[in-house]
């Protein structure tokens, strides 16, 4: 079985395989979200502790938590379920996944380390793993935490820039784009979509009542020419009659 083990504080991953079937007993029955002692699986893992975050059959079908069975199921997934994305509104599809328990017939177990023990692992959890973040946020509020801002500080000129040299010699910076920015411009296009709004609903109401005031001068109308017709039939039957 192969072990997927990712170190988020340096961001490193590394994976590692284990045959011996004596170690792997003490894989086997584990649910995405327990914990494993490193020193069960290796003695280089000694006084590691990892937690079990999901992983792979030998088929691929991934594992999803919440399904308390160590084998394969189907199940009807609709939109919202992980691991399926509906092609048209309302689709359900049945699917096959895995239990969150883990089995025998498991391929690949992802673990992530929640704790470091004495000797540390190459590529891992050395010093030289560690890989500083080269980007910075992208949201305006996570930039204004990042750098402490005050809340009317331009946020613009705090943005973490990345600099580079291609193939020809040119250096090039890199600037991510801020989400959730709040300019002038900005502010200008919601008021004017916000007037917008408002002169169509008084569009809308000066329409409705030139609506009901015809509506009403039309039954009007018509109710006097009914009114009409009727009177000049009563006065042609009457002359009628007397002739």
């Amino acid at each position: 079985m192969k072990f997927n083990v990712a170190n988020p504080q340096a961001g490193a991953m590394k994976v590692y395989e284990v045959d011996d079937e004596k170690k792997l007993a003490h894989v086997y029955g584990l649910r995405i979200g327990q914990e494993l002692e490193g020193e069960k699986l290796s003695d280089d893992f000694k006084g590691y502790v990892f937690v079990v975050t999901g992983g792979n059959d030998k088929q691929g079908f991934p594992m999803q938590q919440g399904i308390l069975v160590n084998g394969r199921v189907r199940l009807l997934m609709s939109e919202g379920s992980p691991y399926f994305r509906p092609r048209r509104t309302g689709e359900r599809r049945r699917k096959s996944i895995r239990g969150c328990i883990v089995g025998q017939d498991i391929a690949i177990l992802d673990l992530v380390i929640v704790k470091e023990g004495d000797a540390p692992l190459v590529g891992l959890t050395d010093e030289a793993s560690h890989r500083p973040s080269r980007l910075g946020p992208k949201r305006a509020s996570k930039i204004r935490k990042v750098f402490d801002l005050a809340p009317g500080t331009d946020i613009r000129k705090k943005v973490v820039t990345r600099t580079f040299t291609d193939k020809k010699g040119k250096t090039h910076s890199k600037r991510p784009k801020i989400q959730r920015l709040v300019t002038p411009l900005t502010l200008q296009r919601k008021r004017s979509l916000l007037k917008e709004k408002r002169d169509q609903r008084e569009k809308n109401k000066r329409e409705r009542a030139e609506y009901e005031r015809l509506k009403k001068q039309r039954t009007s109308e018509r109710r006097a020419s009914i009114k009409a017709r009727r009177s000049s039939r009563k006065s042609s039957k009457k002359e009628a009659t007397t002739a």
